[in-house]
């Protein structure tokens, strides 16, 4: 049972930062029925920008507050991110708009190999350690652990979850965009700027791309310039988990898929303890077992391999998503 446990807070908080990164996919497919495949770049720029300003202020100002220092940086990737997804949507998208939709697809593709490029020229090739300035302080609860960091992304997630949604949802801007996914051509007859929102929406996505970035840097304490890669992949596997355009359908997704691959990665790293018994290892399975059974080689290898499959499962048995029925919600 504290297994569970544990690998329920362990997939509560990834699922949060996959729930918050495919919100940024599920607002920019409902807008244009556009998928920004470079969206996990941003993620990545937003981590790397973070890096840098924790790195530098933790060397100039040696007796900074921790927590300003995260404010800070925070404070950094958010508007550096917004800005790159403006310039992607004003110079790349914008003028593809009426094109063939295989166009805009090669487009972003394109776009997330020179974003990666670029970090790869400006931070280097090598993973980067991100600065652990926050204490990680423990809880236990009901046998399981669950770790200061842990807490902090999750309640994170949930305000921008819940802020994402009231504006949506309570705003002029919200009530534009959903206009402008319900019918871009009506929406600017009747006086809605189309430029502006969609614009908007990329902005608002790359926003939270940034905050996520920075989670996952301070989560797992490494940056690198293809973190945004497999990061965006299983984002937008649960915004279409969920049902692609829904924000309900992004935000249960990216829960649902963070639960599965941390069970599926704890029961498999469980069951692969039997490593350490010599038939075992002297077996077929000796070279998965060559580093004394440590199970996390072999659970979080296959993690990728749950999530898709459960993926994969659901779209057969229900194309459109979990709530991908409801198109009139879509943002």
């Amino acid at each position: 049972m504290d297994i569970f446990l544990q690998q329920l807070i362990n997939g509560l908080t990834l699922g949060s930062v996959y729930a918050i990164v495919a919100l940024g996919y599920t607002m920019v497919y409902g807008i244009i029925q556009l998928i920004n495949f470079a969206h996990g770049e941003v993620v990545m720029v937003g981590a790397m920008v973070a890096l840098t300003v924790i790195g530098a202020l933790a060397k100039a100002v040696p007796g900074m507050p921790p927590f300003l220092i995260m404010g800070i940086a925070v404070a950094c990737a958010v508007p550096v991110c917004m800005a790159v997804g403006y310039g992607m949507e004003r110079i790349a998208y914008r003028p593809l708009r009426r094109a063939p939709r295989l166009a805009p697809l090669i487009t972003a593709i394109g776009i997330s190999i020179i974003l990666q490029h670029l970090a790869l020229l400006i931070f280097s090739r090598n993973p980067l350690s991100f600065p652990q300035i926050l204490g990680n302080r423990m809880f236990e609860v009901a046998g399981a652990h669950i770790s200061a960091v842990q807490i902090a992304i999750i309640l994170g997630s949930v305000a921008l979850m819940t802020g994402l949604t009231l504006l949506v949802y309570k705003t002029r801007l919200g009530i534009a965009m959903r206009a402008t996914s319900e019918n871009v051509q009506v929406a600017g007859l009747m006086g809605v700027n189309i430029n502006r929102v969609i614009s908007a929406t990329f902005v608002i996505g790359a926003a939270l791309g940034a905050i996520a970035g920075v989670m996952v840097g301070t989560y797992y304490g490494i940056a690198h310039y293809t973190m945004g890669a497999m990061l965006g992949l299983k984002a937008f596997s649960a915004a279409v988990l969920g049902g692609i355009g829904n924000l309900a359908g992004a935000m249960l997704g990216g829960i649902l898929l963070g639960i599965v691959e941390a069970l599926g990665a704890g029961y498999i790293g469980e069951f692969t303890d039997l490593c350490q018994v010599s038939w075992l290892a002297a077996g077929p399975l000796a070279e998965r077992c060559a580093d004394g059974g440590n199970f996390v080689l072999f659970g979080s290898n296959y993690q990728d391999v749950f999530a898709f499959f459960v993926l994969i499962i659901v779209l057969i048995f229900r194309p459109s998503g979990l709530l991908g029925e409801r198109v009139s919600d879509r943002a």
